[in-house]
């Protein structure tokens, strides 16, 4: 339908700019619309696509939320192990936060789930940190405060008893 224009590659820096300014802003859509444009002709620009992450993230739990799908697509690209880990935890903290925004039964439940889970994410990370870089363990500890604070527990287990007739 339509062509897209291309920017040049003298742009990227400026863009990403403008991306960041936009997520700041609460417009994910417009960083994401940025960050797509820079990976057009940088496809493995490491900061258009963590900005490209966060701003995905950023459309957690509102009306035009994005699948975890795209999301673990673009976390795959990322080259530094450190920062897959670290943004993997980033990813399931916000899904977990974007629960308990909607706040459907059993939101409580799904939000613990997430929360180890990137629990989990933030351990790795912590273990791969550059020098003087806490973020993980930042992150870690807001999961665990969240947790405690509203005493979230995981989901109890079912169990269905097998008729033998």
């Amino acid at each position: 339908m339509f062509e897209l224009k291309k920017l040049s590659a003298d742009a990227i820096p400026a863009a990403l700019e403008k991306a960041l300014r936009y997520r700041l802003l609460n417009e994910p859509a417009e960083a994401e619309s940025i960050c797509h444009d820079v990976l057009r002709i940088d496809p493995e620009n490491q900061q258009a696509l963590v900005t490209l992450l966060l701003a995905l993230t950023d459309r957690f739990g509102t009306g035009y939320a994005v699948g975890a799908t795209e999301v673990q697509e673009v976390l795959s690209h990322l080259r530094n192990e450190y920062e897959r880990a670290y943004y993997a935890g980033i990813v399931c903290e916000r899904r977990a936060k974007a629960h308990l925004r909607q706040g459907h039964p059993g939101a409580g439940h799904d939000a613990y789930e997430f929360l180890r889970e990137a629990m989990i994410w933030y351990e790795k990370a912590e273990a791969l940190r550059p020098a003087k870089n806490d973020d993980a363990l930042l992150h870690w500890n807001t999961c665990a405060r969240l947790i405690m604070r509203n005493q979230f527990t995981p989901r109890a287990e079912e169990k269905m008893e097998l008729s033998l007739e």
